[in-house]
């Protein structure tokens, strides 16, 4: 007898075994069909029930959800998966994947989703890949969770944190427990300064308002998620200064490479070139054309065209400047405002003849894979085009000081800056000096030009926006002076994208102009006035 019950109990618990996978899919199949009702309401809480029943196949159904695949078969109401197949879709069944046949687009009606349903269904998924045994589905699982705020989801989260790994998903999966105890209603208050902590250490923008919400009312959690909120935002706004300095670099580095080369011609030859925002603008053009040339004949070297542009447009810009003194600005020596008004005139000739070849409208310059997109730096957001330029207008500036601290064309230049009439006694030929000095300022303005085609637009006006911005660096840095051209380009740089955030991009450039104004009437000759004795008489 006790061996008849053995046998029975060993039978009735191997049939228990077989028909539970059978009813687990029938739930399934039960929780599918509700959703094809018309209520949202009803529909969502089919999801949440999909998600709590852990099958296996729930993560399938509710991604086959929110992927818009889901419809309901107009016959009888069956709630079934459909893959478009030409004129007709194929249908299958959510939960096991058997085939169901064909259907017209007719005999199907999609079930909708609308955005609290999406939210809802994002949450889920979240939590029904926390427990993936890979990392990065647990991260984005986790994430995911963070941005729903789903109080249900605690359970879940807190037997993912014990079994988690990864100190970086650990850390994540803190903050979305965080966010969701300060959402749950029954968290206790131990609980709750816990996560406030956790989400004061995060510190960004995110989780602000979650601590405002629990900021309302009084009590130490009120008080503690207000100290969180304060914190916080002190932290902001020194990210956020530091993300304008930035900026204000970036800005610097562009006026920088507009002005180095004015500097070095108006120091050396006192010619004041209202044409040189042309030179940058030629710079530009020559980038673009290169770009042209290698998207219609060679597109696979498109990520190196700024290498090919940066010497073509040095020496086409640089042949320009010295047929520009050549041919205008050596008979106008010792004649400031002829010079001015022929080179300003000049300046409009250009513009024209550009509009001319290239027409009235913008031109588009791409940017190289390599300086496209951006990185975080804790709250700041660093992009590649910017950082490079940054880069490349010190390097230029090094080459160049190097170029006139060690080479004998430097030599000359420096001598004829400082006495022209001393210099020339010696026996150096100011007039070749003076055609070499417009042609390396001209070429370094259209290196300017291809810099500034990275993050501008290319047209016929591109130099005019900087010429007024380049002159005023040269007489705050000091005339002729390449280290005075540094500071005051970085200086205006970032004194603009200080002032612009409270008093406006026009405001903040006048600023800009009345504190130079104010400031040449103390020191005519800049931050560093050059030395020599026919500078100083």
């Amino acid at each position: 007898m006790q061996r008849l019950v053995a046998v029975s109990t060993v039978f009735i618990a191997l049939w228990a075994t077989m028909l539970a996978p059978s009813a687990q899919a029938a739930d399934m199949d039960a929780l599918v069909q509700a959703l094809g009702q018309k209520s949202f309401a009803k529909k969502i809480e089919a999801v949440e029930a999909i998600a709590a029943s852990g099958a296996p196949a729930a993560e399938r159904v509710l991604r086959a959800l929110i992927a818009r695949k889901l419809y309901k078969r107009r016959a009888d109401g069956l709630v079934v998966q459909a893959e478009k197949a030409g004129r007709v879709y194929r249908l299958s069944d959510p939960v096991t994947g058997a085939a169901l046949g064909e259907a017209p687009k007719a005999a199907l009606k999609k079930i909708r989703v609308n955005n609290k349903m999406r939210r809802r269904i994002k949450a889920a998924l979240g939590a029904l890949t926390l427990m993936s045994p890979d990392g990065a589905v647990r991260m984005a699982a986790a994430r995911a969770v963070f941005k729903s705020r789903d109080p249900k989801a605690v359970p879940l989260l807190k037997k993912a944190l014990a079994a988690e790994k990864d100190a970086g998903v650990a850390d994540v999966l803190r903050q979305a427990l965080a966010v969701a105890t300060l959402a749950a209603r029954g968290a206790g208050e131990a609980e709750r300064l816990d996560a406030i902590a956790v989400l004061r250490k995060r510190g960004d923008r995110q989780v602000v308002s979650v601590l405002e919400a629990a900021a309302k009312g009084k009590g130490k959690v009120a008080e503690a998620a207000r100290n969180a909120v304060e914190a916080i935002e002190t932290r902001l706004a020194l990210w956020r200064a530091g993300q304008n300095i930035f900026y204000g670099l970036s800005l610097g580095s562009v006026l920088l490479l507009a002005a180095i080369g004015l500097a070095i011609t108006f120091g050396v030859m006192g010619v004041i070139n209202m044409a040189h925002g042309e030179m940058i603008m030629i710079g530009a053009y020559v980038t673009f054309a290169v770009q042209e040339v290698i998207r219609t004949s060679m597109p696979g070297l498109f990520d190196y065209s700024l290498f090919i542009a940066l010497p073509l447009a040095f020496l086409v810009a640089g042949a320009v400047g010295v047929a520009i003194e050549q041919s205008i600005i050596r008979f106008l020596y010792g004649r400031p405002l002829e010079t001015l008004l022929a080179t300003w005139g000049l300046s409009l000739v250009l513009q024209q003849g550009v509009r001319s070849i290239f027409g009235p409208t913008n031109r588009e310059v791409g940017n190289p894979a390599w300086m496209s997109g951006s990185f975080q730096l804790g709250e700041m957001a660093i992009t590649w085009n910017r950082l490079t330029i940054l880069i490349f207008a010190l390097v230029v500036f090094a080459v160049l000081m190097v170029m006139l601290r060690t080479t004998f064309f430097g030599l000359q230049m420096r001598a004829v800056t400082q006495n022209r009439a001393m210099a020339a006694s010696m026996g150096t030929r100011t007039g070749l000096v003076d055609a070499l000095t417009f042609g390396l300022g001209s070429g370094i303005a259209g290196l300017a030009g291809v810099a500034l085609s990275q993050i501008d637009n290319v047209s016929p006006n591109l130099g005019q926006s900087y010429i007024i911005d380049s002159f005023m660096v040269v007489v705050f840095g000091g005339v002729g002076n390449l280290w005075g051209t540094l500071v005051g380009a970085m200086s205006l740089g970032i004194a603009n994208k200080l002032l612009e955030p409270w008093a406006g991009a026009v405001l903040g450039k006048i600023l800009i102009l009345v504190l130079i104004i104010l400031f040449i009437q103390k020191r005519p000759r800049g931050l560093f006035a050059l030395k020599g004795r026919a500078v100083e008489a």
